[in-house]
């Protein structure tokens, strides 16, 4: 589990919540359930309008790398890409096909059973390719619907406030109850507001983040196959894939 990620997550709210305290307001004012369906219904009714459903269904599947992000060792990666070139070495390509049975990453697992079926290097390269920038794109589509719920939601918390307005202004006749009315209206604001900085735009940059990652990972991997198709020797893949290291 990424502690950071939830250490950020606790931190942005008991900082909101304590604010509030330390300026004498209590935390059931910012209790409303009426603005908390405005603003987070109103922001998924808006972001379903517009997001196909695979896509939807790839963000929602995306969201649990905010806390369990997949593992991405670079090191490891270089160590593998080093055992492959030495059997390839030892055995020929036709000894990756055992290998890659063995992989379960399916983008390695094609990029090697490639090299064993004998493929020209070029052609692999392109297949790969276009694997990895499908990937990509998917995964970013999908980290972008939290972005658009980061754009959404602040405006909808302010058509939530103008609804609570439009309540307070038919209670005119009881000025008592005006204080209370405007202060619940604006509450809404806070929510589409804090919704999208809090949550929804910090969700679709670290995702973007990770799906960076994992392309640069996949680069290097490739990087790697390329040379074994290419016969390179085991130690001069391994220091050109040590580039790839932070």
């Amino acid at each position: 589990m990424d502690i950071l990620s939830l250490i950020g997550v606790v931190l942005a709210f008991v900082a909101i919540v304590g604010g509030n305290s330390i300026e004498g307001g209590s935390a059931t004012a910012l209790m409303n359930g009426a603005a908390a369906l405005i603003v987070l219904g109103g922001t998924l009714g808006a972001v379903l309008l517009q997001t196909p459903l695979a896509v939807f269904r790839r963000a929602l599947y995306l969201l649990r790398w905010v806390f369990w992000a997949p593992r991405l060792d670079l090191a490891a990666g270089i160590n593998d890409v080093v055992g492959w070139s030495q059997t390839a070495r030892r055995e020929g390509l036709l000894g990756l096909e055992t290998v890659a049975a063995g992989v379960e990453d399916a983008y390695i697992r094609k990029g090697l059973q490639l090299l064993a079926d004998g493929i020209e290097p070029e052609v692999i390269r392109t297949i790969l390719e276009v694997d990895q920038e499908t990937r990509e794109n998917r995964d970013l589509r999908a980290a972008r619907v939290f972005e658009s719920m980061g754009g959404y939601s602040p405006t909808i918390g302010i058509i939530g406030a103008v609804i609570g307005l439009i309540q307070v202004m038919g209670n005119l006749a009881n000025p008592a109850q005006l204080g209370s009315g405007i202060a619940a209206a604006f509450v809404a604001t806070i929510y589409g507001v804090g919704f999208a900085n809090l949550l929804a735009l910090p969700v679709s940059n670290k995702l973007k983040g990770l799906v960076m990652q994992q392309t640069h990972y996949r680069e290097m991997i490739l990087e790697g196959l390329m040379s074994i198709a290419d016969g390179e020797n085991p130690r001069a893949i391994e220091l050109k894939l040590q580039g790839f290291m932070d």
